[in-house]
């Protein structure tokens, strides 16, 4: 956690746009991760990104009509670096070929990260709908660890063999191929 993120300053505004952020951030980082990994089936990297991205995309509705409701149109004040500290995954995390495994492992530090945001801040958020919002997303958090957890034990060795373009590396695709069955059959 950040020590430039200071959550005892954070006005009520301030937790729910960061909280907001938070989950933008999480609904795109999933779909980008449901693209790239593609889905063949519904229990499949690709399948499970896209479940996540939606669940992400309904807490973002939900913070925003929050806000709404409690603030109109009031120009945010927290800046989109202050995400950084609190749920993105590191700077380059994310990478172009990235295996199933590795994209797993930076959601999993993701919603590790959302957690604790949601923890810390429900210690000066004293509203109580906003207080109950946040204690909904802190357990839906929880349990996105908890399942990410066990998809990460559950996967094959060939989750860990970096995906490759095929499209921009047409001679490779079989030598891919090869790598995945050897990784399986270790």
């Amino acid at each position: 956690m950040s020590t430039r993120l200071d959550y005892s300053k954070l006005s009520l505004m301030d937790a729910i746009d960061l909280a907001a952020l938070i989950e933008l951030e999480a609904h795109n980082r999933y779909t980008q991760f449901a693209e790239r990994l593609g889905s063949r089936d519904t229990g499949d990297a690709g399948a499970v990104f896209e479940s996540m991205a939606v669940n992400e995309g309904k807490h973002g509705e939900q913070l925003a009509e929050r806000r709404l409701a409690l603030f109109g149109n009031a120009p945010p004040t927290v800046k989109l670096d202050d995400l950084f500290d609190v749920e993105a995954p590191d700077f380059g995390a994310p990478s172009m070929g990235m295996s199933p495994l590795k994209a797993y492992q930076v959601a999993l530090s993701s919603e590790k990260k959302a957690f604790a945001f949601y923890d810390l801040a429900l210690r000066y958020v004293n509203h109580p709908d906003v207080k109950a919002l946040f204690e909904e997303l802190r357990g839906e958090e929880a349990e996105h660890v908890r399942m990410l957890e066990e998809i990460i034990a559950r996967l094959p060795p060939s989750a860990a063999v970096d995906l490759e373009d095929e499209d921009a590396y047409p001679d490779t695709t079989e030598s891919l191929r090869q790598k995945i069955r050897q990784a399986d059959k270790s």
